[in-house]
């Protein structure tokens, strides 16, 4: 009998940060920020670490939080600071992951080889969230 599926975080939140690996340029502003460090680097070459990366979200880690957007204003400041100078980064519903990752795998080639693992995480996302 398989085991069911439990969610990693205490609570799960209404949508997650995703990130459009065609606007991600790789300079890891958003991995500086995140509170639960469920941003990770990727390289799409292997023997050239660096070259064309972005980065990608644990769905399993991520609890929601927006701070890989925007940094919270100050009370006594209007400004409010993008963390993602290339607007990168989106929260997107649970129940829209697994659409979205058909659109923002990544650049061709790698999103054939990230798509696939990235739509098992989503659909993962959306049992838990169903559950």
């Amino acid at each position: 009998m398989a085991e069911p599926v439990r969610n990693p975080r205490k609570k799960l939140p209404a949508e997650l940060a995703a990130i459009d690996a065609d606007n991600c340029t790789g300079c890891r502003a958003c991995v500086e920020v995140c509170p639960v460090d469920c941003i990770v680097p990727v390289s799409q070459y292997a023997e050239s670490p660096g070259l064309q990366g972005w980065c990608e979200i644990d769905w399993d880690r991520c609890i929601g939080c927006r701070l890989c957007i925007r940094l919270p204003k100050k009370k006594s400041s209007t400004y409010t600071m993008l963390v993602c100078p290339w607007e990168a980064i989106e929260m997107v519903p649970i129940a829209e992951l697994p659409a979205w990752v058909d659109l923002a795998a990544g650049p061709p080639p790698a999103a054939e080889v990230s798509r696939s693992r990235l739509r098992q995480a989503a659909e993962r996302q959306v049992h838990l969230a169903k559950h």
